[in-house]
Order: C-alpha cells, then structure tokens, then sequence
C-alpha cells in the first residue's frame, strides 16, 4: 500500500550513497561554471580581436542569461517530473557543444548565437542542484549541502582565471572554449555513468503543486525580486572582475589570472559559511525561515557595503581585499538564498519554487554586465556601475528583511 497523500517520508540513505550524489552534482556545477566564465576571462582578448566595443561586450555577457532565465521554468517542471539524471545529463551535452562553438565563431551574431545555446543548456544545473539535495540529504543537513553545492559558483571562477590564462596562452583564446567544453563531455559521461536517481523519495510520494498556485504567493515573488539583485551583484564580478583589473587597474593578463581568483576563493569560503549558518541557525531554534533570512540579508548588505568601500580603495591590494570581501558575502547569501528556496518549497515542488527564484537572480545577473558595459563605455570607469551594484544589493537586503516572512503553501 503507497504512502497516504501528504505525507513525508523521510528515507536515511547510507553516507557514501548521499555523498556520491553531492560530490557528483557538485562536479557538474563546476563545469557548469567554468564554461560559461570563459568568456569573462577570454572576453578582453576577444574584443580586441573581434573589435568589441564595451557595450558590445556587455551584450555578450548578458545573451547567455537571457536564455539561461527563459528556460527556468520549464526546467523547473521537467526536473521535478523526469527526475536529475536524465535532464541534467542531455544539458551538459547540449551546453558543452555550445562552449565549443564559441571557439568556431567569427563574429558577434555567431557569438550571441553559441551564448544563447549555452544558457539553454546550463538551465537545469541549479533546478538539479536543489532536487538532490533534497531528495538526499535529511532536513537537518540540507542547508550545509545546499552550501557545498553552491561552492561550484566560486570555486570555478576561482579556478578559470588561471586555467584559462594558461590555455589562452598556449593555444589561444579559440582553443581555450574548444577545450573546455570537451572537458564537459567528459562530464556528460561520467554523469550519467555513475549517478542514480533516489527511488521513491519524499519528492515522489508528495501531491505535486502546479506552477500558477506557486506564482499566485508573494513569498514566492519577494523571494524572486531580492534574488534579482543577489544576482545582479554576483554577475556584476563574475563577468566584469577580469575587466575591472585590466581596464581599471591596469594588470596584465597573467597578473589578472592569479588576481582574479583570490575574490572567488573568497567566494568558496562564504558559500560554505552560508549553508553552515543555516543549519547552525536552525539548530539553535530558528524556524526555517528565519535561519535562512539572516545569513541573506547579512551577506547582501555586507556585499554592498564592501562595493562601495572598493570604490575608493586608494591602491590595489586594498581593492581586491574590498572585492573579495564583497564576494565572501556576496555568496554567503547566494548559498542561504538556495537552502532558503528548499525549505519555503512545498514538498513536490523544489525544483519548480527554486527555478522559478532563479528567474529573478537570472534577470538581474543579465542586467548587471549590460548595465557596466554601457556605464564603463560613458565613463570610462568603473565607479559608477559599483555604486550601482552596492545600492541594488541593499535594496535586495531590505526586500528579504521585509518581505519574506512565511513558507509558500502547497
């Protein structure tokens, strides 16, 4: 006889199988990331090349999210319907083709084109991302490893900056896309080699709640609107950071390799410390809103506060202490923001309520390199577009503070 409508069942899999899940789902957001920062490390390069202007770049950067956020809820409804193996296995070989197109391409169009295919691809990563965790991990655990899964958004950036330099100087910028994205084949396979569905999880056993009574909630809209500008912040240093150093700072394309990544690590740090405070919060008594909510709203207002601070950094060792302590909290809230979208979820709808949060990030993130792109174009600066990003991640604080109080209704 099957579970009673409702009801949760809670399954304690063995620590090797939960962790197998983990670290492979984790591998994936790695490549996931690393392809599509290629391009902000490679993107100076190219737009000497290709005769890019600022603007133009912009463009670029942001054609990828675009489609990335188009794609959210319909991925959101697949995931929690076919299940992670499958989608997320058919998307890594979609975005890897896509990686390596941009290494084929000769021009912006062709550019935008392959961008496009890569943020289609890349959709189903953090739909996925939040589906395993819950499926996997116990209520107690699920902030701590919604937070490693979230280390994927800062460790690869921290990464690509020295693995890319490296590539771009052997084998030029081409190369470097051409590379990457056979190395997500590879993932492809290993994927789909190795990872197995959890059968009948609570996910299944729950009555699925459809997508418009989900979007009829406004927790479900605050949580998309401060998710707007978390994204904006964390896309403003994902596509332009290389850029700032080069153009602001005016390091060379070896020195912003090593430079570039120290933020990110930074970055790897507070993803950690986010999804730990969760549960630490949550242990201490806090309903699972509340644990959530602190860690966001301290990591978005400390965000901004440090953006501003780089502002006026008076040399660059201090900015990039500034940019990496923006990024340490930037990403601190990024990982409390997905524990966040797994503890409001009804139960069947994780995937649905976390694609649907990420449409705000996504929208916000592909404003962010557009609106640089045309401010550093007029200003041949930098300062205003980080005043902009510090104010939009104060706004974004308030909106968490104030307007997420309960869990969305099945």
């Amino acid at each position: 006889m099957g579970p009673a409508e409702g009801v949760t069942i809670e399954r304690h899999e063995p620590s090797a199988g939960r962790f197998g899940a983990l670290a492979l789902v984790t591998g994936a957001g790695l490549v996931n990331y690393i392809d599509r920062v290629t391009l902000s490390v490679a993107g100076p390069t190219m737009a000497h090349e290709l005769h890019l202007s600022a603007t133009e770049l912009g463009l670029l950067l942001s054609a990828f999210l675009w489609a990335y956020a188009a794609a959210q809820a319909p991925v959101g409804a697949l995931t929690d319907r076919l299940g992670p193996r499958p989608l997320l296995g058919a998307a890594m070989a979609l975005w890897s083709a896509a990686q390596m197109a941009m290494g084929l391409a000769t021009g912006l169009p062709q550019l935008i084109g392959a961008r496009l295919a890569l943020g289609l691809g890349e959709a189903p990563q953090w739909p996925v991302g939040a589906r395993v965790v819950r499926a996997w991990f116990p209520a107690a655990q699920r902030g701590w490893a919604m937070g490693v899964v979230n280390t994927a958004s800062t460790l690869a950036p921290a990464l690509a900056p020295p693995v890319v330099t490296v590539l771009m100087l052997t084998v030029g910028w081409r190369g470097a896309f051409l590379a990457t994205g056979a190395g997500g084949l590879v993932a492809a396979g290993l994927w789909l080699a190795l990872y197995r569905d959890r059968a009948e999880s609570a996910e299944v056993a729950a009555p699925r709640t459809p997508l418009r009574r989900l979007l009829a909630q406004p927790p479900l809209w605050a949580m998309t609107l401060g998710n707007a500008g978390s994204g904006y912040m964390n896309w403003f240093y994902a596509a332009w950071l290389p850029g700032y150093l080069q153009l602001e700072r005016h390091f060379s394309v070896p020195k912003t390799g090593w430079a570039a990544s120290i933020p990110f690590f930074c970055g790897f740090l507070g993803s950690l410390t986010g999804g730990w405070a969760c549960d630490r919060l949550a242990a201490a008594g806090l309903a699972p809103i509340a644990s959530r909510k602190a860690p966001i709203v301290a990591g978005l207002v400390g965000g901004g506060v440090f953006t501003g601070l780089a502002i006026v950094a008076p040399s660059d060792l201090t900015a990039i202490a500034c940019v990496s302590a923006a990024v340490f909290c930037a990403n601190l809230a990024g990982a409390a923001i997905w524990a966040l979208a797994i503890a409001a979820a009804p139960r069947g709808a994780t995937a649905q309520v976390g694609a649907v949060q990420n449409v705000g990030g996504l929208v916000g993130g592909a404003l962010a390199p557009i609106v640089t792109g045309v401010s550093v174009s007029a200003t041949h600066t930098f300062g205003e577009a980080m005043a902009i990003t510090a104010l939009v991640a104060l706004g974004a604080a308030a909106i968490y503070a104030l307007a997420v109080r309960r869990e969305i209704e099945p």
